[in-house]
């Protein structure tokens, strides 16, 4: 696949907004990717906007990348425009016995975490340590020790982008159709914008405690010292199961958010702890990285 071929005619306009040849490894937590034919960084909607509109009228596929933190990139890389939301935003709008948080899409986990300590805002400690973007974690309905971005998500405002012409989609709750690890993101072809997440009031030195608790207990149990994209595999709902015995694994039973078996455990008992095919492996520390 060739991406410097020389480009004439309409778009020659494109070199002007987008870069060329961008390695992707660059922003995968795996070092993983070859690169893209086109890479733009949009810091606001405006920008964004008109990348599609480039894009859609050279009839360029569009692939969105967050953090990188959850993405296998081919070698060969990608063929079209690599569109990275970098739209960040931190607002708070009080209410009575809590606050509406205003974020933007490309604010990352981490950097929101510490917006809600220094406001004094809970809700959130269970994603002490979750890598990647709100607006990944959006999409994916990222969870864990029981927390999940649905219990917070009040609305969030999205791009679609499937038309020439991108139009803006609020939605609530529930027309976000949240599920395990699913939303209605990944069904249609949207660039989330931001959303806003209904918080508690609460002490911040505790907030601050239990977040740092979930970093601490991810740093024992997780390889995070080797690029990976862990967790790979979904937990599996015992109640996907209710014709079987489950009472075989009634000890490694867990809630997240409602009862499954781990897949670490289910990997592991397979054998697959430290099996590795060239420079991949599966850890030995947490088989599901």
């Amino acid at each position: 696949m060739r991406f410097h071929r020389a480009i004439h005619g309409s778009l020659g306009g494109l070199l002007k907004m987008f870069q060329t040849g961008i390695k992707l490894s660059d922003y995968s937590n795996y070092k993983i990717g070859g690169p893209a034919r086109y890479f733009y960084q949009a810091g606001d909607l405006t920008g964004l906007v008109l990348a599609v509109e480039k894009a859609r009228k050279q009839k360029l596929p569009i692939f969105i990348l967050g953090g990188g933190t959850n993405l296998l990139i081919s070698d060969q890389g990608f063929d079209g425009l690599v569109l990275k939301s970098e739209i960040k935003k931190l607002e708070i709008e009080k209410l009575s016995d809590a606050a509406l948080v205003k974020v933007g899409a490309g604010t990352s986990v981490s950097e929101f975490l510490n917006f809600l300590i220094s406001h004094g805002l809970s809700g959130m400690e269970w994603a002490g340590g979750l890598p990647g973007t709100l607006g990944g974690a959006i999409r994916g309905n990222a969870g864990a020790f029981g927390g999940e971005m649905k219990n917070v998500v009040k609305e969030v405002i999205s791009l679609d982008i499937k038309n020439p012409k991108p139009r803006i989609i609020k939605r609530t709750n529930p027309e976000c159709r949240f599920g395990y690890r699913h939303s209605i993101f990944k069904e249609s072809p949207e660039i989330i914008l931001e959303a806003a997440l209904k918080l508690r009031k609460g002490d911040k030195k505790n907030i601050r405690s239990g977040i740092e608790e979930k970093i601490g207990y991810r740093q024992e149990r997780q390889p995070l010292d080797y690029p990976n994209i862990g967790s790979i595999f979904k937990n599996v709902a015992v109640s996907q199961y209710s014709h079987l015995n489950v009472s075989e694994f009634s000890h490694v039973i867990k809630t997240d958010p409602f009862p499954v078996v781990p897949a670490a455990y289910l990997i592991a008992e397979t054998g697959l702890k430290g099996v590795h095919c060239g420079g991949a492996m599966i850890s030995p520390k947490h088989p599901n990285f």
